[in-house]
């Protein structure tokens, strides 16, 4: 929702370095009084997970879905991101030697999918298509993706101390979208107040804070449990477009959310058994 207001004011690419820059000097901020021996890191294996999340957890996800919010509600952009547990799944069957994946959990990644499909294919003509064009809507089911692979890749990244390893991409990520988006978009111009207090909440709150959270589960808990956040990012994400953006969202919206869900608690449910 946040992004959705700053994209009023500002472009895409704009939104998600600013987004991203405002998240890593929060963070860097921190880290530079509570661990200020570790602002440099010489490890060249840290370097190099740092830098691939940086593109994948921020600099790829969040421009993807700055693009698609021009063209799609934030709602619509909050249902989709419903859908990384089916990719977290897969990613996790296939890359994480622990995991197991049985019937159940097929029949729930196939439920998941044609949930993804009601949600992307087209519903008539473009002027018509209140939620958007359907490479906007691939483009942020592709963000799942983006987080699901990141994920995947933190679980197996070297120990690094949390807050030093969300900072570290968050500039890895600023590095990479930052001058992109002066080249594409030039200097941005501060004229929309509401816009600009959109894009400082985004960066410091959903982005530095949040996601320092994300890493920690994810070490600590595992990327499957973390990704069970997809139950109520979908709700909260229509509440709030719906009511505070008054945004209108088509019923195959409702019915690809419910049908991604309940393929997602397929894969997540445990059955009883007997002693």
């Amino acid at each position: 929702m946040s992004m959705a207001v700053a994209l009023e004011q500002y472009g895409p690419f704009t939104v998600a370095a600013g987004r991203i820059g405002i998240g890593a000097l929060a963070l860097l901020a921190v880290v530079a009084v509570t661990r200020p021996g570790d602002l440099v890191i010489r490890d060249l294996k840290m370097l190099g997970f740092i830098l691939l999340l940086g593109i994948l957890n921020f600099a790829l996800p969040f421009s993807l879905l700055t693009w698609g919010l021009q063209r799609v509600p934030s709602a619509f952009a909050g249902v989709a991101m419903g859908s990384s547990p089916i990719f977290v799944l897969l990613l996790a069957y296939l890359f994480v030697p622990d995991e197991q994946i049985g019937p159940r959990r097929i029949a729930g990644v196939i439920l998941g999918f044609v949930g993804l499909l009601v949600l992307i294919l087209p519903r008539g003509s473009p002027e018509l298509d209140e939620g958007g064009t359907v490479a906007a809507r691939i483009a942020c089911v592709a963000a799942a993706l983006c987080y699901s692979v990141g994920a995947i890749l933190i679980r197996r990244a070297p120990p690094i101390p949390p807050m030093v390893f969300t900072a570290g991409m968050l500039v890895a990520g600023a590095l990479v979208l930052i001058p992109l988006a002066l080249l594409v978009e030039g200097l941005p111009e501060i004229t929309n107040t509401q816009a600009t207090w959109a894009l400082l909440y985004a960066g410091i709150f959903p982005t530095g804070l949040a996601f320092l959270l994300r890493v920690v589960l994810i070490r600590s808990a595992g990327p499957i449990f973390m990704s069970l956040v997809a139950y109520i990012v979908p709700l909260w994400a229509v509440l709030l477009g719906v009511i505070l953006l008054d945004e209108t969202l088509q019923l195959s919206t409702y019915i690809g959310a419910t049908i991604i869900l309940l393929g997602v608690g397929l894969t997540q449910l445990r059955f009883l058994r007997p002693r």
